[in-house]
């Protein structure tokens, strides 16, 4: 079968957006799918890496066509506060600028669904075309961003194509919407759009279970589950650091702030005093000053290694030499969906893994039907400092490993086939 494959995120792309239909695009031909890759011709992507293109396949087809990317005008105001949002590093309310709020007020009211809607009515003439002379038997959009898939919504009102649509965050719920300044008019117009993609593709894919349950109280659209992952051929050896590091891999937003963990380790380098000669906490990527602020306050900065972003390569070499990774959720209600990819990438280290996130978090099950590590809610203060504590007692004993098991199923290959197969079933 032959699919067209609509992302706004690909090589020269960083970060996880790109990285879940390029690894589906990868192995897809193993399982009978022929893949053609639609993509922005001139995008602005706010990271980049350059060594995620290796894994693209020699032979598919990319399609490109040019985009109007508002982020680029908005740059002569404040290239920072561009940049920051567009990462989805938004600071509190209180904290923020009058140029951010700005930026952010009109972002949320005027760039709806978001800032590449000007993308959707020069595609879907440049596709009608394309799907007119080419043989194309499913589309498939992801998104975010959400504006991807109006252009799957208006290829099917117009041609009545065989449509599925992946979501990998969710829409209206997703993390920072509530930071948009949304007025009343704006939110109706997202759940309208929301609803009517939702209500039109033939199929919907989610990451999460949270998201399939919100989005069944929205449509009878089909919806299955398939997560990201960790991909086989990215696993390597590496030796582990001899201190006793705790890291994290991936941006850390303003409301990824746990206040009480960052606590706990400070009370523990006061208390412990082998503790505070081994331990380092390790930041690799972007970390907002909310953050940072905090840990400062905390008095933890003497113990805080920043990376900044590195490529994805360097990022699995320094999993697998953490003592210990940490993943970090908003502790909000909406954020209980989310199951980032590094997860995945985080059980195939081979490392424990301690979690932090909210009450009913879906990766809460997945650590604790894996035995990756260890969930945690914000509030569990105790519980955290103790866990920590029986970490370190097992580093100084050598017995520090982790007891990960079952974890096959999330291979980027097997994930590929459940998608093949879910593609094959609308012929």
């Amino acid at each position: 079968m032959k699919v067209l494959i609509i992302t706004y995120y690909w090589p020269p792309a960083g970060g996880p957006g790109v990285q879940r239909w390029l690894k589906f695009v990868k192995y897809f031909k193993d399982f009978g799918i022929d893949p053609v890759v639609y993509v922005p011709e001139n995008p602005t992507y706010p990271i980049e890496d350059a060594t995620l293109a290796s894994d693209i396949p020699e032979d598919v087809v990319i399609l490109k066509h040019r985009i109007f990317e508002p982020y680029k005008f908005a740059q002569l105001f404040s290239k920072k506060e561009s940049k920051t949002i567009s990462k989805g590093i938004i600071a509190k309310q209180e904290k923020q600028s009058l140029i951010q709020k700005l930026m952010l007020y009109i972002r949320g009211n005027f760039f709806i669904p978001d800032a590449r809607k000007y993308w959707v009515k020069p595609s879907i003439t440049y596709l009608k075309k394309y799907l007119s002379s080419n043989e194309i038997d499913v589309v498939i959009t992801t998104g975010p961003p959400h504006s991807v898939h109006l252009i799957g919504l208006g290829l099917k009102q117009q041609l009545n194509i065989t449509w599925i649509g992946d979501f990998r965050d969710p829409w209206t719920t997703i993390g920072y919407h509530d930071k948009l300044k949304l007025t009343q008019k704006s939110m109706l117009k997202h759940k309208r759009l929301e609803k009517e993609v939702l209500q039109s593709a033939d199929q919907i894919v989610v990451t999460s279970f949270q998201t399939k349950k919100e989005f069944n109280d929205i449509t009878e659209t089909p919806i299955s589950v398939i997560t990201n992952g960790y991909d086989e051929e990215q696993v390597v050896d590496e030796s582990l650091d001899t201190d006793f590091t705790i890291s994290h891999i991936g941006s850390l937003l303003s409301g990824r702030n746990p206040k009480l963990f960052w606590k706990a380790l400070y009370d523990l380098t006061l208390e412990n005093e082998e503790f505070a000669k081994c331990f380092k906490l390790q930041l690799i990527g972007a970390v907002s000053d909310d953050v940072l602020e905090t840990i400062k306050e905390v008095g933890l900065s003497d113990f805080v290694q920043l990376y900044g972003y590195v490529s994805h390569e360097e990022a699995i070499k320094l999993q697998r030499k953490s003592q210990i990774l940490l993943l970090i959720e908003i502790d909000v209600p909406e954020t209980r969906c989310i199951i980032p990819g590094k997860l995945f990438e985080y059980m195939t280290s081979k490392r424990p893994l301690l979690a932090i996130g909210p009450k009913g978090a879906d990766i809460a099950k997945l650590i604790e039907e894996t035995d990756a590590g260890y969930f945690y809610e914000y509030h569990e203060y105790d519980a955290i400092k103790t866990q920590l504590v029986s970490f370190f007692e097992q580093y100084q004993n050598g017995q520090l490993i982790s007891k990960v098991r079952g974890i096959e199923k999330y291979s980027r290959r097997e994930l590929t086939k459940n998608m093949a197969e879910l593609i094959k079933a609308l012929r």
